[in-house]
């Protein structure tokens, strides 16, 4: 017999919800295309928002899940009203697919896109280690009152499958990209595979699209169905990329990925958050991935890369220098996951005209903080 979770009135009613909603069927995504722009008006500054460990779908079977996806959702809409940004980043972990039962948690997904869809905002995404990590099945189920009854996707679902276990990295990136037009994320190389998202975004004024301001590097940094790690394949494909793209390293780059490198286990600071440091908390030691396997050398190298920007550990936000590379947490966005630090974004504006790189964290609250520039 095919099972799927019973949920409490609140958690009923949400999953009902995502389940019976009309999906819209958009155009294939532009970023799909390596050689799109992301358009930049000339003479304005280009601003990012950062939107990290949002972890959609956590404890979908009980009250406390969806009411954190709803608070989530709060917090993206204030930052997003507030900053008013030309580009979200979705910096990994943007749904705990552990926690998922079935094989619809693309569904999660979406939600945990929709404030961004509904202002009109293009954006990108990387994966991180909960994204497609397989389902946990709760303890609790093995008492009494055991495993709750079934209550499968309705008869005209694309959501066939009713059993136990989740969405792998590249389904979740396949609907991303065919079903909403603002996407430009990109299922990446094939030969990089089972990394899946990464790509490159060029930042263009649109008076002069040949002309990048700034390039837009994403990584798979691992996690949830592989170990957590970029690869020496994924290193050489950034090298070797970046090379074609911007031989003379003329124009600045900026990186993001989900689990920080092992170079941020170096500088992170003991206690506090001293300078040359920037950053409102460190609550925690820092979470890295399992290996290095050649990244931070080539990007160390590479004087055009201002800063790399990560995820993952909720109770770090700053940034630290390391030499002329800054490395850099965002801000814990979503309700879901461990903490209870105070919500927000990681805000990083490009400046054509004179060029700068500048970072601060905008919180649930409004209030702003921890302002850095990365450009020098």
């Amino acid at each position: 017999m095919t099972v799927l979770l019973s949920a409490a009135p609140l958690a009923i009613l949400f999953l009902t919800f995502l389940l019976l909603r009309p999906q819209s069927i958009w155009p294939a995504t532009i970023g799909s295309d390596p050689q799109v722009s992301l358009p930049a008006r000339p003479g304005y500054p280009f601003k990012i928002a950062l939107f990290a460990d949002l972890h959609f779908g956590e404890n979908a079977w009980t009250d406390w899940g969806p009411r954190q996806d709803v608070s989530s959702v709060n917090v993206m809409s204030t930052v997003l009203d507030d900053e008013t940004p030309d580009f979200v980043v979705y910096l990994g972990d943007v749904i705990t697919a552990n926690n998922i039962p079935i094989a619809n948690a693309s569904l999660y997904w979406d939600q945990a896109l929709s404030p961004t869809i509904s202002r009109g905002i293009p954006f990108a995404s990387v994966f991180g280690n909960h994204d497609d990590a397989p389902f946990e099945w709760p303890l609790e189920w093995f008492s009494a009152p055991g495993i709750p009854p079934v209550h499968c996707p309705v008869a005209n679902s694309s959501f066939s499958d009713c059993s136990f276990r989740g969405i792998q990295r590249l389904q979740l990136m396949k609907n991303e990209i065919e079903q909403n037009a603002q996407s430009f994320s990109s299922k990446g190389p094939v030969d990089l595979w089972p990394s899946i998202s990464n790509y490159v975004l060029p930042i263009s004024p649109t008076n002069n699209s040949r002309s990048p301001v700034a390039y837009l590097y994403f990584l798979d940094s691992g996690g949830g169905s592989y170990p957590e790690v970029i690869s020496n394949a994924q290193s050489e494909w950034f090298k070797t990329r970046s090379l074609e793209i911007n031989p003379d390293s003329r124009v600045p780059e900026l990186i993001f990925w989900h689990i920080p490198s092992k170079a941020y286990e170096k500088v992170a600071p003991s206690s506090g958050v001293p300078k040359p440091c920037v950053g409102s908390i460190n609550k925690e030691t820092v979470a890295s991935q399992k290996a290095e396997t050649g990244i931070m050398d080539i990007l160390a190298n590479r004087t055009s890369v201002k800063a790399v920007f990560v995820g993952h550990n909720h109770g770090l936000d700053w940034c630290c220098p390391d030499n002329k590379l800054w490395l850099c947490y965002a801000r814990h966005t979503g309700y879901g996951g461990y903490g209870t630090w105070a919500r927000g974004a990681r805000i990083i504006e490009i400046n054509q005209h004179p060029f700068s790189i500048k970072s601060w964290i905008r919180m649930e609250n409004h209030d702003v903080h921890s302002q850095v520039d990365l450009s020098s």
